[in-house]
């Protein structure tokens, strides 16, 4: 079978750039610049509009005087205007040596914003090129609002491309401006013209208003265009751009006569990376780089992967460089919890593991957002409470806390069969509850050991939202022991710990 090589240029860094709120720092540019060339290993990179601010100015200076040191000098582009030569002297001052010109690709662009004719423009366009060349800058060019050209002006198309054609021009950007063209549109608009002119290079920009980019950009293929235009997490104006990761998995698996020297393995680095400088979340759902695209929920399917994956395709997680992981909730089974245990190294008996599903289950309930770093405390805690018989029951509880006020609280409490209430206040609300549990001791002439430690942690790398942990340290006066409370609210894992400590002191 031959093969044939599809160019990536990836313009995170100039149309990227255009997604509402987000600019980039001249360092924080250099740094996905060097990603993009010396990681991901794309063809070429769309940098910068010229002229847009000193900013933007020192920004490609630093890459362009990083690039022609290690050798990437002819993949770094530039956005160029036809504005008799002041693009081509910001170039030059810049250090860059590629410009992608941008000319109208509609008539109805070159009629109403630049209110000339077709021969106008051609003749201004030439002596743009013609004016770089002189300087040793090599020229592609954008054929801006193409998508409408070939809708509504075919015609000029045309006698455009017939024009580019005798043009010293390495590459014929054909954009999707507005987002507006359907797959079909594509396929045909690019077929027809790689069909006339089968010998020129052309790239198709796509845009992503219709959630159509991905789609747009594999009938572009089919039809025969040679290089496209992505962006790192489908950055851009509007809806944004057709997205990298997607786009180099559909070619991967689906285009097998096509070829792309992206490197998949580093997709999801260079992914977050720009979702950090960029401050634009990836949403967790986005196909190949998404947080839960590569995790099972359900527990049906995690016992399917058990059993020679039958729920695995060749969208793997490893080839970009990430795991498959095993959601802990309400729809979780044995077998989601056995995958985490697994990769925690820890083993369950067939009893322990059914107490230990039953409560992440009753946390998925309570929309708890359980992750695999919370499975040792919820182990600790589930055994912990099936260690001693249960004759003590916190029933319900009301904690208050207001300003200009002792916080207080109201418990319902069983002790062997008989409930009790009380109410208290306190320092603080955990206070206020160990004073309610002392007065209904108190009555029932039961003593309750001292507090010596209270310690709250939440498992490693987890978030705001995780699980919290709370160990209490008792000292009665023949023993000192400690128990655990585990809940997303610390109060309530202390009144839990404290409810262990009733039940092992009466037993």
């Amino acid at each position: 079978m031959t093969f044939k090589k599809i160019e990536i240029m990836d313009t995170t860094l100039r149309d990227g750039e255009q997604t509402s709120g987000v600019s980039f720092s001249a360092s924080e540019k250099l740094t996905i610049a060097k990603l993009l060339l010396e990681e991901l290993k794309v063809d070429r990179i769309e940098i910068a509009s010229a002229r847009v601010s000193e900013g933007e100015f020192q920004a490609v200076k630093a890459i362009t005087n990083w690039a022609s040191s290690n050798g990437y000098l002819d993949k770094v582009e530039v956005l160029t205007f036809v504005d008799n030569g002041v693009s081509i002297n910001w170039m030059l001052e810049a250090g860059a040596k590629v410009q992608n010109l941008l000319t109208k690709g509609s008539l109805n662009h070159l009629t109403y914003q630049l209110k000339k004719t077709p021969s106008q423009h051609f003749k201004e366009i030439s002596e743009a090129i013609f004016m770089a060349t002189q300087k040793g800058i090599k020229t592609n060019v954008y054929l801006e609002d193409w998508s409408n050209g070939m809708r509504n002006s075919k015609d000029y198309v045309f006698e455009y491309l017939e024009f580019i054609s005798t043009q010293p021009v390495e590459r014929i950007m054909l954009p999707d401006t507005l987002g507006i063209l359907t797959p079909w549109e594509s396929y045909e608009f690019i077929s027809v013209i790689k069909t006339k002119y089968p010998h020129l290079h052309f790239d198709f920009h796509a845009h992503n208003d219709y959630d159509f980019g991905v789609a747009n950009v594999v009938e572009a293929l089919k039809a025969g265009a040679d290089g496209l235009h992505l962006t790192i997490n489908g950055m851009g104006e509007r809806a944004g751009n057709a997205p990298m990761g997607s786009t180099i998995a559909v070619i991967n698996d689906f285009m097998p006569n096509l070829k792309v020297g992206v490197n998949e393995k580093v997709l999801y680095t260079v992914s977050k990376l720009v979702e950090t400088f960029s401050g634009i979340m990836i949403p967790a759902n986005k196909p190949v780089i998404g947080a839960n695209v590569f995790t099972q929920t359900a527990g049906i399917h995690a016992d399917g992967d058990n059993k020679k994956n039958l729920y695995f395709s060749n969208l793997m997680p490893e080839r970009f460089g990430r795991t498959r992981q095993y959601a802990l909730g309400k729809a979780s089974g044995k077998a989601n919890i056995q995958k985490n245990l697994q990769e925690l190294g820890l083993q369950l008996k067939d009893e322990d593991l059914k107490k230990v599903t039953q409560r992440i289950i009753e946390l998925g309930d309570k929309k708890e957002v359980v992750t695999k770093e919370d499975l040792p405390y919820i182990i600790s805690d589930v055994l912990d409470s099936h260690s001693y018989e249960e004759k003590i029951k916190v029933d319900s509880y009301v904690l208050t806390h207001a300003k200009g006020l002792r916080p207080s609280t109201s418990i319902s409490i069983t002790i062997e069969g008989k409930t009790f209430e009380e109410n208290a206040q306190g320092d603080g609300q955990f206070d206020a509850f160990m004073n309610a549990i002392r007065s209904i001791f108190r009555k029932k002439k039961l003593v309750l050991p001292d507090l010596i430690d209270y310690a709250v942690r939440i498992p490693p790398g987890s978030h705001s939202d995780a699980l919290c942990e709370t160990i209490i340290t008792w000292k009665s006066p023949d023993k000192e022991f400690k128990t655990r409370g585990l809940d997303s609210d610390q109060t309530v894992s202390a009144i839990k710990a404290t409810e262990k400590m009733l039940n092992i002191i009466i037993n």
